[in-house]
């Protein structure tokens, strides 16, 4: 949580309690799955480590093997959903088990978003209903983020 720390820095008592409630629950439900390798690519299929650390307190591990990656999600600053669902397909290969299971993801670049302790809490309760569906439903898929099937 030590990225966590520095965004709760300056934050009022209740607001800290209510993030923290929010991860515990996370990490609560987490901790009797098991962790997702996922890779974070961008739309040249280059591999990011900008979101590894949400990644990896929402259940998931960032896997450089795009052939082991159970999830692929893919991330571009300055990149809408509009433009991922435009750009990804071409890059795609059928070869990957991501692929062929439908665990593509695309993650929307909300240029308007600071980066700031409410945001980072909202990024990784996504990542845990991405990484985890059926476990978590935070109510964000199809606006920050969706499932992309090839």
């Amino acid at each position: 949580m030590s990225f966590l720390n520095d965004l709760f820095i300056g934050l009022d008592a209740a607001k800290q309690e209510d993030l923290q409630e929010r991860l515990d629950i996370v990490e609560h439900k987490i901790k009797f799955m098991d962790k997702m390798p996922v890779a974070l690519l961008d739309v040249n299929n280059n591999p990011s480590y900008f979101l590894s650390e949400e990644i990896a307190f929402a259940g998931g591990m960032v896997e450089s093997d795009i052939m082991s990656a159970v999830f692929i999600i893919y991330y571009q600053p300055g990149k809408t959903l509009t433009d991922l669902m435009r750009e990804v397909p071409a890059v795609l290969s059928a070869d990957w088990q991501a692929v062929t299971n439908n665990r593509i993801i695309l993650l929307n670049d909300d240029i308007d978003r600071e980066r700031n302790a409410e945001n980072a809490v909202s990024l990784i309760e996504d990542m845990a209903e991405m990484l985890h569906p059926g476990s978590f439903i935070f109510g964000h898929e199809g606006d920050k983020w969706i499932r992309f099937g090839a």
